[in-house]
């Protein structure tokens, strides 16, 4: 029955809040408090950026696997698995050391591809084609509800600290913890979707794992995937640019004042507040609105936001903002925090432009792969998105800002092209579900 789709659809957002209320929070303050840990532990060497890249880079080369594990194990147990590495990554905080860090980092990696492409499978699953940008709205609201909590844990422990002390980081890590179990509890309970009434898209389980791996390659070598590629890479390099240099940048920038640290917390709730909007809006319109006026205009309206975005932040940071504590200045003198926050917020609405339409787009134009299409974009944007933290350690904002303006407007040009296609072979495509 539908409604017992839905109930898996809202137990899926449901764990995925609470892993990544987690998961996002510590990304988030992840280089600023390993800043913090040197200072009192000058032999730890670690370095956040480089932990987030070594997340990507083994999440994007676990993608390949994915497809394979999923068609021997199924969506539901790899979501588990992949939510337990997770915790651990999140518990070896409790003990700085390089080798430990960057061994949960791959760890963590591995488990990534696997509840990725696992709720991308068991979304589609939970999903037919009159309801997959409803379902993926909701997905995406409350996911990034996940930004409000942890964050505004962020907020009021890190007030008033310029340097953020061993007993501030165990509380934040144990709750941290505690929460990430409590959604991998939620992951246990989700149900083996309906295939009554309005019959969700339907994945066989007897592709074998090999034949499964070989489907990914194919596909990857469409060239409406290839296409699709190029705006999956915008939004990996868009992902870790909020999610780990922004705030950073942020926590860096001396001349915004005292609470420079604080405001690390409260960009990722403002970031939180434009997803969930956005979320709520495409779920709440998404089947409307792809229906009348297809999801162009919704990833060209992200496009939009994410520009004005960047001019605004290339005219209040300085450009060494990403590489630590700086009293340089930029163009709008002091920098302004509510400048800072107000692009917060037009990168978490711009990004859920972006990733609900996607969402949309490979769970109803290749409901038949959904497993291969989800890999392929997990791995696409993992790849850029470890890129993206290898270069923010060399490169200035500026530089940053740059690459993030020419990959934006070429993706969001490739998705209209793909959109544009789908829209011309709509028809028969309706006519192809409904037999």
């Amino acid at each position: 029955m539908v409604e017992r789709n839905l109930v898996n659809v809202l137990l899926l957002g449901g764990g995925f809040m609470l892993i990544f209320t987690s998961f996002q929070t510590l990304g988030n303050i992840e280089q600023t408090i390993i800043d913090s840990i040197k200072k009192d532990l000058p032999s730890f060497a670690g370095d956040g950026y480089t932990s987030l890249a070594i997340i990507y880079a083994a999440l994007s080369l676990s993608n390949w696997v994915t497809p394979s594990v999923l068609s021997a194990i199924g969506p539901r147990l790899a979501m588990v698995i992949g939510a337990i590495t997770y915790c651990l990554f999140m518990a070896s905080f409790f003990v700085p050391h390089v080798a430990l860090l960057y061994g949960c980092s791959v760890v963590l990696g591995a488990g990534a591809a696997l509840i990725w492409t696992g709720q991308g499978m068991y979304l589609s699953q939970c999903s037919s084609g009159d309801t997959i940008s409803r379902n993926s709205g909701i997905f995406w609201a409350m996911l990034q509800m996940s930004m409000f909590f942890g964050n505004l844990l962020v907020f009021f422990t890190f007030q008033g600290k310029t340097h953020i002390d061993e007993t501030t980081r165990s509380i934040v890590f144990a709750v941290l913890i505690a929460v990430g179990i409590v959604g991998l509890v939620f992951l246990t309970c989700l149900r083996r979707p309906s295939t009554s009434g309005d019959a969700p898209v339907e994945l066989s389980h007897s592709v074998e794992p090999r034949q499964a791996f070989l489907n990914a390659i194919r596909l990857f070598q469409t060239p409406r995937m290839i296409l699709l590629s190029i705006t999956f890479v915008y939004t990996g390099l868009s992902l870790s640019f909020f999610s780990g240099v922004y705030g950073s940048s942020i926590g860096f920038t001396n001349a915004i004042g005292t609470s420079a640290k604080q405001y690390v917390g409260l960009n990722g709730v403002f970031i939180g507040v434009g997803e969930v909007l956005g979320g709520v809006a495409f779920g709440l319109l998404g089947t409307r609105t792809t229906t009348r006026w297809g999801r162009d205009p919704i990833v060209i309206a992200g496009g939009v936001l994410h520009m004005a975005a960047y001019f605004l932040i290339y005219l209040n940071l300085p450009n060494a903002a990403p590489f630590g504590n700086t009293d340089a200045l930029s163009y709008i003198q002091p920098p302004s925090a509510l400048v800072a926050m107000g692009c917060s917020f037009l990168l978490g609405l711009g990004d859920a432009c972006f990733n609900t339409q996607c969402y949309s787009m490979l769970g109803g134009v290749f409901k038949s792969q959904p497993a291969e299409a989800f890999s392929i974009f997990k791995f696409t944007q993992s790849v850029a998105a470890a890129a993206s933290f290898v270069y923010s350690s060399y490169c200035g904002l500026h530089v940053q800002l740059l690459i993030l303006v020419a990959l934006g407007i070429v993706g969001t040009i490739t998705f209209c092209v793909v959109e544009f296609a789908v829209k011309r072979e709509r028809p028969a495509l309706e006519r192809d579900y409904e037999k």
